[in-house]
């Protein structure tokens, strides 16, 4: 079977290789993939900025769909020919989240999905919602839930309250989908007027182009008669932290999830504390909050926006594709020509 190895860590150094895949063993699953879906933590994983001590070579790629087709011993929870999704935080299944969860994501430390077939434990595959393509699926385990986390898990988002998310990558997009099912009102950000277009015609109810107002904050503030957010997504990291604190309200909640402008900085807390506000890191979410996601996208009709697709023969340039950040939701790499 075809897979790609990371032999050491950066972009040129992603080869395409051939392997024999065992069968599953106990309590695991055999996934033929059809399709993979690209963030930005598969770039920090290849480069060596996210886990500089991962063991070398290793398989890339955290999101991942395809079929089932084998199981190992014990296995009850799926069968052969079920369509699935990978679980990112595969030892993840309910309740809070535990430190050791860590060591069960896949893409690093757990294997990756960027192969024809992969061996996963049971418990790291979810059905997809129905009507869905693989390369739909795909786009679901990293970016739709941690969408879904902020908003349900943590801000606990409820009709007519407003949302702030930035950027229109693949968690923001999600953000502003399903935020719009929920009966928010979202406020978005980009530095592109087409971009921002695009979002409006997804629903987006105030869109701030952040290069003509640089100070976009405020004008989070005005939009909400000087309260500010109920809810801020914030999806690029200590860079924008401080405008996001500002422009959430006062007893409002920052959900912190992105580490685009890095993965340290300095903060001004006293925003935090003069506002009460709580900022909660987001890792995702459970099988638990997956299947509960996948319900209520199933009952909302809410389809992904996938910009861009590539060949699996192309994951690299897919990968310089997500680099450069000129994609509007989604990167999808087909595995197979069907995916």
């Amino acid at each position: 079977m075809q897979a790609y190895q990371l032999e050491a860590f950066g972009l040129d150094h992603l080869r395409r290789t051939d392997s024999a895949v065992p069968p599953p063993g106990p309590g695991e699953v055999a996934v033929d993939v059809d399709a993979l879906s690209l963030n930005y933590r598969d770039l920090m994983v290849i480069k060596g900025l996210y886990n500089p001590k991962l063991r070398l070579p290793a398989v890339p790629v955290s999101d991942g769909a395809g079929v089932v087709s084998a199981v190992g011993a014990g296995v009850t929870r799926v069968r052969v020919g079920d369509r699935v999704a990978s679980h990112f935080v595969s030892g993840w299944i309910d309740g809070p989240f535990r430190q050791a969860y860590l060591a069960t994501t896949l893409g690093t430390p757990a294997t990756g999905l960027a192969a024809e077939r992969v061996i996963l434990p049971a418990e790291a595959v979810v059905p997809w919602p129905a009507g869905y393509s693989a390369a739909e699926a795909a786009t679901l385990p990293i970016a739709a839930l941690t969408a879904w986390s902020a908003l349900v898990t943590v801000g606990d988002v409820r009709p007519g309250q407003t949302v702030l998310t930035l950027g229109t990558g693949g968690v923001a997009i999600w953000t502003l989908q399903l935020a719009k099912a929920m009966g928010a009102r979202v406020i978005i950000t980009s530095s592109r007027d087409d971009k921002l277009e695009r979002c409006r015609a997804l629903g987006a109810d105030v869109t701030i182009n952040y290069t003509r107002e640089p100070e976009w904050d405020a004008a989070v503030l005005e939009q909400t008669s000087g309260e500010g957010a109920d809810l801020t997504v914030e999806t690029a990291g200590p860079g924008t932290l401080d405008r996001s604190l500002k422009a959430t309200r006062a007893g409002g909640t920052v959900a912190l999830l992105g580490a685009l402008t890095g993965r340290q900085g300095t903060v001004t807390t006293g925003l935090i504390l003069m506002k009460r506000l709580r900022v909660c890191g987001i890792m995702v979410d459970s099988r638990a909050a997956f299947e509960a996601m996948n319900r209520f996208i199933a009952e909302k009709r809410i389809r992904p926006v996938i910009d861009r697709t590539f060949p699996f023969d192309r994951l690299v340039d897919a990968l310089r594709c997500l680099e450069v950040g000129e994609h509007f939701g989604k990167i999808v790499v087909h595995v197979r020509e069907d995916g």
